[in-house]
């Protein structure tokens, strides 16, 4: 799959061994350097249409979450603190010391680990439709009337977490369920492309990776309890919330005021894959914030 930087050279690509993982990641762009992580049921795959929107002002690194895309298949490690300390070690390696940092979905509240055990590496935070373990995930995964209202009912939480039954259930059938999921959580269905589909299909249905997916759910609990200890110190670095309207919407802002100091929110017109959605509109917010143009 190709992706281009804003002249339209092909991103570099990497492996590193930190952490006790082998993390594939890609690089484009220079100057300072922005950490971006993908969420779940995605790869790095997913920030192709922002990368060429950062190029031009940023150095990117876009690395693949442990058991991930072209990431290593690990036994375990899927707690956000340990899959933190990956994304620190891999910058590092990098030669990156200070930096900014935007997560998504999963890759927000690694994000939100890697802030809070590193606030000196982390310049900026962009914390991006997720709720963290601890602070609203597991209501959202309750059957409730109002869950089923707003199609914002996180069934997938719960069966995830059985052990050995979603890996029965989903593999062989990869395409017709991640289509089928992902386009559900989109405002426009049309966004999640089929060169995209071919390319999380391909990753999630090599030998292990329905098994490290369910295992991110699996250690919620866990996170929960990181999440909750993390928070008894508040960030203190600017913190950007992004939500949809038609996904998580306020509750991005909401419980970022919970655990930082230093917040501003925005919520744009889409649903929960913005960066596929509104690319355009999505990177034209980071880059306003990370210019100090957003007031908290």
């Amino acid at each position: 799959m190709r992706i281009v930087d804003h002249n339209g050279n092909l991103v570099r690509h990497g492996r590193a061994f930190v952490n006790g993982v082998r993390l594939h990641y890609m690089t484009a762009g220079d100057g300072e350097p922005v950490l971006l992580l993908h969420g779940v049921p995605k790869t790095s795959y997913h920030w192709r249409h922002v990368i060429p929107l950062f190029t031009p002002h940023y150095r990117v690194v876009v690395p693949d979450m442990r058991g991930l895309g072209d990431s290593q298949h690990t036994a375990g490690g899927f707690d956000m603190r340990t899959v933190a300390e990956d994304f620190t070690a891999l910058m590092a390696e990098l030669g990156h010391e200070r930096y900014r940092v935007v997560g998504e979905d999963w890759g927000a509240a690694a994000a939100y680990q890697l802030a809070a055990a590193h606030p000196d590496r982390v310049q900026q935070l962009v914390y991006q439709e997720m709720i963290l373990p601890g602070y609203g995930l597991e209501e959202y995964s309750f059957l409730t009337a109002e869950n089923l209202r707003s199609f914002v009912w996180l069934w997938h939480i719960n069966f995830y977490s059985v052990p050995e039954f979603p890996e029965l259930l989903i593999s062989g059938k990869e395409r017709e369920y991640f289509s089928y999921f992902m386009k559900h959580e989109t405002h426009d269905p049309s966004a999640i492309t089929p060169d995209a589909l071919d390319e999380y299909v391909r990753c999630y249905s090599s030998p292990g990776g329905i098994r490290c997916m369910c295992e991110i759910y699996r250690a919620t609990l866990t996170d929960a309890e990181q999440n909750r200890e993390a928070a008894k110190t508040k960030l203190t670095m600017p913190v950007l919330a992004v939500g949809s309207e038609h996904f998580i919407g306020a509750d991005n802002e909401r419980q970022m005021r919970e655990v930082a100091d230093d917040v501003r929110g925005v919520i744009l017109p889409w649903g929960h894959q913005l960066a596929e959605e509104s690319p355009d509109e999505l990177a034209g917010h980071y880059l306003r914030f990370f210019a100090g143009e957003m007031q908290p």
